[in-house]
């Protein structure tokens, strides 16, 4: 005889696998946060001061930014690898226009938004329309925009002319850094986003099945196009606040952010393979990422090792992540 569980029943089945998924890699995080400011404030010189956790804030900003985009990319089975050398562009595109083009900080601010868009577009729309694989489409960004920076500079800083509105984004608002509170901002938007709205339920229907998505009526191009799009402005918001905290732009900066937002986002408890993940869980993942780095900075720690350490991170994140997953498909096919 079969017996059918009453609706109380199955939501609580239902909570119980969430708990045992998404929520239970989220508690771990919080955890191994609470234990890495302990084990730091006691062992790492200035680690609890208020200038250090204000220098985290600002340094989380750099990271977090970006990985709500990629959070959403990720989610819908796809990658974007293009975010440091589009920082540095950014920030670079936004002094070039300030101080040499003649377009004054708020026109070189509107022209880099703009070119963000278009970049993070265009790939978009090679994954979309000519279906490469975003890693590729990525690829091509990453090395255009790293070399464009790197050969409208001369692989020299452009220092940024004196700006009311550079010296507030790139200083403090009540004591707080300005590109932290804009990153909290962004949080709370690309949170509702993909929690309450039907493109934010269309990112996860096609990481977690595109040809049923595609069916479903979902169009596949129009999200693509959009994830990568809003990665791209994302990028460009960061590479304009990293200018206005140099005081230049700079097409050597941001060298290897890319990574730490992979990282932070799946540490976060994004699924690789896509179609689970969130934003609270990301918060988290650059909360990690950005006090590891801090440490191991007042540490002393040599700066090649900080990326062996870095890498070693990404590696056990990866491997917990397909555990966690494999345990929760197993979970609901149970």
């Amino acid at each position: 005889m079969t017996v059918i569980d009453s609706p109380a029943e199955q939501r609580r089945s239902r909570a119980g696998r969430r708990f045992g998924g998404r929520s239970l890699n989220e508690i771990g995080l919080i955890a191994a946060i609470v234990v890495l400011y302990v084990a730091l404030g006691s062992s790492a010189a200035g680690f609890l001061s208020l200038d250090n956790q204000l220098g985290m804030l600002r340094d989380a900003a750099t990271v977090g930014i970006a990985a709500w985009g990629v959070t959403l990319v990720i989610i819908a089975g796809e990658i974007d690898i293009s975010i440091g050398p589009a920082v540095a562009f950014s920030s670079v595109l936004v002094a070039k226009g300030a101080a040499e083009w003649g377009l004054g900080v708020a026109g070189g601010i509107l022209l880099t938004l703009l070119a963000g868009l278009a970049w993070g577009a265009l790939a978009g729309w090679l994954r979309a329309r000519f279906d490469v694989p975003s890693f590729i489409a990525t690829l091509g960004v990453w090395s255009a925009l790293g070399g464009l920076g790197l050969y409208l500079t001369d692989a020299l800083p452009v220092v940024l002319p004196d700006s009311g509105l550079m010296t507030v984004l790139g200083g403090s608002v009540l004591g707080i850094p300005t590109p932290a509170i804009i990153m909290v901002v962004l949080f709370f938007v690309f949170a509702y986003v993909a929690r309450y709205t039907a493109y934010g339920r269309s990112v996860y229907a096609v990481g977690g099945n595109a040809p049923a998505a595609r069916m479903a009526g979902i169009n596949l191009a129009k999200i693509r196009i959009l994830l990568f799009a809003t990665t791209g402005l994302l990028s460009a918001i960061t590479g304009i606040l990293l200018a206005a905290r140099l005081g230049s732009g700079n097409g050597g900066a941001a060298s290897g952010l890319e990574f730490d937002v992979i990282a932070a986002v799946v540490i976060g408890g994004t699924a690789l393979a896509g179609g689970r993940g969130s934003m609270l869980g990301t918060l988290l993942g650059v909360v990690f990422i950005t006090v590891i780095g801090n440490g191991l900075v007042l540490l002393g720690v040599d700066s090649f090792l900080q990326n062996v350490v870095r890498g070693v991170i990404i590696v056990v994140a990866v491997l917990v992540n397909v555990i966690i997953t494999k345990r929760a498909r197993a979970t609901r096919e149970s």
